[in-house]
């Protein structure tokens, strides 16, 4: 596990753009943290190291699904914040990302059922201005 600690919003978005260069369609990220966090400054960086226009990114919260394309990959950004598990299920994340982008999901302890493959993003707030993000590598249990 790769563990970085970030004093800022573009300190983050620049951790998740170093990762977005190693990423491959069919990726897929569960991204983990407390509200405030930073999952969404992380989603931007990801965009921005994609090749789209990270001032597009805002967090999908009331439309479950953002789609960005323009950059070399599309990027699915998914927020499960205010479903239950039953609810989640029935959205076919599966589906999302696999054939033509990254999938990152927001909240992935509402997903009922496992994501093969997936790699994980925790990002823990220290104080006030740091985080620290902890990102497993593809097929860490």
């Amino acid at each position: 596990m790769a563990t970085y600690l970030s004093a800022s919003e573009d300190e983050t978005a620049a951790i998740a753009q170093r990762l977005a260069a190693t990423l491959a369609a069919g990726d897929v990220l569960l991204l983990s943290g407390n509200l405030g966090a930073g999952k969404t400054a992380f989603t931007r960086g990801l965009a921005a190291g994609l090749g789209i226009d990270p001032g597009e990114v805002s967090s999908p919260t009331f439309t479950l699904v953002h789609e960005y394309r323009g950059g070399r990959l599309a990027l699915y950004h998914v927020d499960l914040y205010r479903l239950d598990r039953a609810a989640a299920e029935d959205l076919g994340l599966e589906e999302m990302g696999v054939a033509d982008g990254v999938l990152a999901i927001e909240w992935p302890d509402r997903l009922s059922h496992d994501m093969p493959g997936a790699r994980a993003v925790m990002i823990t707030i220290v104080d006030e201005g740091t985080r620290q993000i902890e990102i497993e590598p593809v097929g860490a249990p």
